[in-house]
């Protein structure tokens, strides 16, 4: 079943030490979707996190998000590199808009305990 849904757009609100910008997909006054930027040091900007709630999925949703975010982006931030971290099922969208991707990352997570010895011999390097 296919929703009519809008997107607002939210300008950051100068509080916070960074500069994010944020779209939401809603319905009927209710948030189904978001979709966020930041704008970093040296011209940089990072598209951020994207989410459409499950009942959404499969409608275009999360397509308008992207695309009402990259217009905005073309319109205040010609010439600034963008990037940005996604997930397998998003990687499609971004390679079919110009973007090339690079290496592979793994999430990891843990519980933080005062155990220190779990990693004293062991290197890491991200």
């Amino acid at each position: 079943m296919s929703h009519k849904y809008d997107i607002l757009y939210v300008p950051p609100t100068g509080t916070t030490a960074c500069c994010q910008h944020t779209w939401v997909a809603h319905v009927d006054g209710a948030c189904v979707g978001h979709i966020k930027m930041q704008i970093e040091a040296n011209e940089t900007v990072k598209f951020l996190d994207a989410w459409v709630h499950k009942n959404f999925r499969r409608q275009g949703i999360f397509r308008s998000l992207w695309d009402a975010r990259w217009k905005y982006t073309q319109k205040k931030y010609l010439g600034y590199k963008v990037y940005a971290w996604c997930m397998p099922a998003s990687l499609p969208l971004l390679v079919e808009k110009g973007f090339e991707e690079g290496d592979a990352c793994t999430y990891v997570e843990r519980i933080v305990t005062g155990d220190f010895t779990a990693y004293e011999q062991c290197f890491v390097s991200c």
